[in-house]
This record gives structure tokens, C-alpha cells and sequence, in this order.
């Protein structure tokens, strides 16, 4: 027995059944396409990759040279006919792939599994294919059949001497790829036929949200101070782990377990292709968007939360540290503005404002309670613009209006179904819309979907009417063009708006 030879075989085979199991689960899917992947691609040659996903006349043409090169290259190598060809073909192909995502230079793509610095799992591939080009055995395969041999005298491999290509045994053995071929690609089509598409294949995962190719419009855009923002801003709390998921204890855990750091980098991305602009962030993720504006080149706005550090009488600790990661505006965060009008310490938000300003940076303002803002409002504290919840009441798990207690959000939760239990966040939203209405300065309305509990359609919509000039809305990768066209559509359609636009 050539354990050699064998050994080659299994590894080629392995190779080989990568590529067409990969050709064939997109041949399979139908719609699938690489232009997301593609135009959200990162490196020193992304802008080549960017161009080609970008054109829909190009996708025409790289999509199914991309599937028939994955099916073919497989074919060859799992069958052993035309290895060489299939083998550079290969190489030429998983480095492409390689050079999309490149894990060096502070690619985004480090550090995760299957991909380090410089080495991942596509130039490992790659380098696979190399040592079975260089070496001499190629293992059993159609290739080395007599009929082969006489038809290609120039044959990639040489007989090998030691090997009786005439005996019907060795023949046998290099046929047995056939029937391995046979029963490994029926049970894929059976499961296929039973399952679908198999989600588990790398280059396969499509988790259903509207892909770049289908935004419909580009998002307008405001000014708050002599920033030019987007109507629609990206939220920092699924990014940053947070979520008010009421019972379902497990859900920040899930967040954070999906949004991973090239996750939240890819969403990122992928919200300024399609044309947001801006994300607000609480205080801790910081340092992460400093990394992806250095790393990626990005010029994202952001917006900081900060909060005071009370323990220690240092009011501007975080505010000073916000600008040294160089953020774009400061805003006063919502339960701190709650919790200082509540406990009599107004004049702490008064110095916070002042001292963003003096630091030559635009000021924000932002609240749970409407309570908080209007009583700033009547001591004269006014901000550069406000970010209050915005969102009806209009939904199950939203607690009778009576009983209802100003700066509650953030505080006890009650297990009586007739108080609060993290399950609203904008108490009053008549008396939000009347506060609003009068407002003089720009208003970022947050938690338009009250976590979850309206719909986007519904949300936007009641947010945009009754005063807001730009929302904030908490966004996973899948949700953002979906979101981007809703905004869209609600903006061109918009009734019933009697306040008239700020920023």
C-alpha cells in the first residue's frame, strides 16, 4: 500500500471538496451575490474591490465566473484531472479573497478565529494548494488513467514508474474519487433539499437584511452646531452591549456575543456606505471607535456621552478625556441630566455646558424625563441641541399612564406588571411633543422604538411628526439599509409635522 499516496489523495480531495461544496451552496441559493462583500471590503486594495461591487454590469460577470471557478476548481481537484490547472486556479482565487480582507496593518479582521495577523484561513488554503502543486505525488485521481496518459503526453503529472496504470486494480483505484464524489455530493443535495442552503458555509452566511445594492435614496442630512449630520444616527447601545430586554435576561449577552469587534466594524462600515454618518456612544466605547477611525480611516462623527464624576467633585474628568479620543460633540448623559434635576444639582449640568463650550466643542442635552430639560429650560441652561426619548405609548408591555413617576427610567424595577420594569422609556409623550414643539435648538429624538416594542415604520414616523430633527436608533448589521430606506420613504411622505425643521 502507497500510504504516500494515499495521504495526498485524502488531502486533495479535502481541497478539492472546500471549493465545489462552496461553488455549489451559492449555485444553490439562487440570489447570491459577492457585492457586499466586496464594497465593504478594507486594505490597501479596497478601493479595486469596492469598484468591482459597486458596478452591477461587473457583478453580472463576477458572480458566475466566481461560482463556476469555485465548482471547477473543486471538480478537478477532488476528481485528480487537471490539478496543476485547478491548483494555481485555486491559489490565484483564495488570494484574492486574501488580499479583500487583509489581516495586516490593523486590519479589522484580526484576532478572530481563523483569522490573525498576517496568516488566516484563506492563505493557509492557499498555501495547501501550493505544496500540492510543487510536489511530485498527486495522489489517485482520473489523471493517472491510460486513457489520459496517451492524450496528453505533455500530461501535468508523469506516469509514476512504480505504479501499474495498466493493472485493472490501480485503475480501480484511481476511479474511486467517482463514487466517493457520488456519495458525498448526493447527501449535500439531499440536506440541501431538506434544509437549504447550509448557513454554516463561510462564504454562505446571509442572515436576511437588505444588502448595500438596495438602498433606495440618499439620507438627508442637518446641521447641529457646524456638523453635517444624517437625519438617521447609529445607536451605541447594541454596539456597546447594552439592551432593555425587560425579562429576557440573556439578551445583552447575545448582543455582545454577535457584535464582536470586526462585527461592530463591519456595521459600521456599512452604515456610512449607506450614508449614516453619525454614531452616539456611551463614555465606554470610546477607545473601540477611536481604533476603527484609526484603523479604517473613517470620518465618522461621534457623539460622547459623559457623566460627572460626582465621588470626587470632578465634573469635567470625562469630558476632557472624551476630547482626547477625539471625539466630534459632547453631550450630557440622559440618566445623569435625570438623576442631577432630581437631587437639586442643576448648577452641575450648567458647568458641564459651559465647559464643552469653552473647549470649543458643540453641546448636548439629553433625558429620559421631560421634567429634566424643562426645568433646565427655565434656569436659562440651553443646549446646543437636545436628545430626548421620543417614542408613543401605544404598545403592550407600556405601563398605565397614572401610574407613572417622573425619573423613574433607570431606577427600581417593580415586579407589579402595573410599574415600571425597564419597559419605557419616554413617560409622557404628550408633554415630550408640547416641549418639543417650543424648542429653538435642533432635537435628537433616542429610543424611538422603545426598545424594540414599535416598529420602525411606526416609530420613525411618530418621532419625525411630532418634532424630532434627527433620531438615534440602535442598529445590528442586518438592519441598517432596511432602517436607511425606511427613513427614507418616511421623510418624502411625511404629514402632519407642524414644527418646523432645526439643523
Amino acid at each position: 500500500m502507497n500510504r504516500k499516496k494515499i495521504v495526498i489523495t485524502f488531502f486533495r480531495i479535502a481541497i478539492g471538496w472546500h471549493f465545489l461544496y462552496e461553488g455549489l451552496a451559492k449555485l444553490w441559493m439562487g440570489n447570491w451575490s459577492a457585492a457586499s462583500y466586496l464594497t465593504n471590503s478594507t486594505g490597501p486594495f479596497s478601493g479595486f474591490y469596492n469598484w468591482l461591487g459597486g458596478s452591477e454590469s461587473l457583478m453580472n460577470i463576477v458572480d458566475p465566473v466566481n461560482i463556476a471557478g469555485l465548482i471547477l476548481i473543486g471538480l478537478g481537484l477532488f476528481l485528480g484531472l487537471v490539478i496543476r490547472i485547478s491548483s494555481i486556479s485555486g491559489i490565484v482565487l483564495l488570494l484574492l479573497y486574501y488580499f479583500a480582507y487583509p489581516p495586516f496593518g490593523g486590519s479589522i479582521f484580526g484576532s478572530t478565529e481563523g483569522n490573525l495577523f498576517i496568516v488566516n484561513k484563506n492563505l493557509i488554503e492557499a498555501l495547501a494548494l501550493v505544496v500540492l502543486l510543487v510536489v511530485k505525488e498527486k495522489g489517485y485521481g482520473i489523471y493517472a488513467l491510460k486513457f489520459f496518459q496517451k492524450e496528453n503526453k505533455k500530461s501535468e503529472t508523469a506516469p509514476d514508474p512504480e505504479s501499474p496504470q495498466n493493472s485493472r486494480r490501480e485503475a480501480l483505484k484511481n476511479l474511486a474519487t467517482l463514487p466517493a464524489l457520488g456519495i458525498i455530493g448526493f447527501g449535500a443535495f439531499k440536506e440541501h433539499e431538506k434544509y437549504g442552503v447550509d448557513t454554516l458555509s463561510g462564504a454562505t452566511i446571509q442572515v436576511g437584511g437588505a444588502d448595500i445594492s438596495e438602498l433606495k435614496g440618499e439620507l438627508p442630512k442637518g446641521k447641529i452646531g457646524d456638523h453635517e449630520i444624517s437625519r438617521l444616527i447609529i445607536g451605541g447601545n447594541l454596539i456597546g452591549g447594552w439592551a432593555h430586554a425587560r425579562d429576557l435576561i440573556y439578551v445583552s449577552s447575545l448582543f455582545r456575543a454577535y457584535n464582536t469587534e470586526a462585527k461592530i466594524f463591519e456595521t459600521l462600515m456599512l452604515a456610512e456606505k449607506a450614508g449614516v454618518n453619525t454614531i452616539n456612544i456611551g463614555f465606554p466605547t470610546n477607545e473601540l471607535m477611536q481604533k476603527y477611525k484609526k484603523i479604517t480611516g473613517s470620518k465618522i462623527k461621534v457623539i460622547s456621552q459623559v457623566a460627572p464624576d460626582m465621588e470626587n467633585n470632578d465634573y469635567f474628568v470625562n469630558i476632557d478625556k472624551a476630547i482626547d479620543y477625539g471625539v466630534d460633540i459632547v453631550q450630557i448623559q440622559g440618566n445623569w441630566c435625570d438623576w442631577l434635576v432630581r437631587d437639586n444639582r442643576i448648577d452641575v449640568i450648567e458647568k458641564m455646558m459651559d465647559r464643552i463650550r469653552s473647549q470649543g466643542y458643540t453641546a448636548g442635552l439629553a433625558s429620559h424625563t421631560v421634567d429634566s430639560l424643562i426645568a433646565c429650560e427655565e434656569q436659562g441652561i440651553i443646549p446646543d441641541y437636545y436628545m430626548k426619548t421620543m417614542h408613543h405609548d401605544k404598545y403592550w408591555s407600556a405601563h398605565p399612564i397614572e401610574n407613572r413617576v417622573p425619573f423613574e427610567v433607570d431606577g427600581k424595577n417593580y415586579l407589579d406588571h402595573n410599574r415600571f420594569h425597564n419597559n419605557i422609556f419616554c413617560l409622557f409623550p404628550d408633554k415630550t411633543i408640547e416641549f418639543v414643539q417650543r424648542a429653538t435648538v435642533p432635537v435628537m429624538g433616542f429610543k424611538v422604538l422603545a426598545a424594540g416594542a414599535i416598529t420602525p415604520e411606526d416609530g420613525f414616523n411618530w418621532a419625525f411628526k411630532n418634532g424630532a430633527d434627527f433620531i438615534c436608533v440602535g442598529m445590528l448589521d442586518f438592519q441598517i439599509v432596511n432602517n436607511v430606506n425606511t427613513t427614507n420613504q418616511i421623510l418624502n411622505n411625511l404629514q402632519g409635522r407642524t414644527r418646523k425643521w432645526y439643523g
